[in-house]
């Protein structure tokens, strides 16, 4: 049976989890990120342990501190996936290419879950959008 663990952490915890977490061989399984009903973000760095996940998780900050340094693209991807899809932001990520939507879309974090689809398509082709 697969065990599930949940350890509530910090801003200020996320890299030196990660640096002990890679010195002791332990591969980073995922980063995930929601936001709650309130719009509070929510993200998981989620670490393969035996039998299981450990699951370290900072709940409140918009603004977090990248890991790429540590998980090389094993972090990367899932940050720079983060940032463009939701208003959260990694510091010290590349962000000169978009990873899923077009290069036209509109400079922002977080557009699809804060602007409407129809918004955004206006926008990028330069129209007004009635509100």
């Amino acid at each position: 049976m697969q065990e599930y663990k949940r350890i509530d952490i910090t801003k200020d915890d996320i890299v030196p989890t990660a640096k002990r977490k890679r010195e002791e061989g332990v591969h980073l399984a995922m980063i995930h990120a929601y936001l709650e009903d309130d719009g509070t973000p929510v993200v998981s760095y989620e670490y393969e342990i035996p039998n299981g996940i450990e699951s370290y998780t900072v709940t409140g900050e918009s603004v977090l501190p990248t890991i790429t340094d540590i998980y090389d693209l094993g972090a990367e991807w899932p940050e720079r996936e983060i940032m463009e899809l939701m208003p959260i932001t990694f510091e010290g990520v590349d962000t000169s290419q978009r990873l899923f939507m077009p290069d036209t879309m509109l400079d922002g974090q977080g557009q699809i879950l804060v602007i409407p689809m129809d918004e955004l398509i206006a926008k990028a082709h330069g129209e007004e959008v009635d509100k």
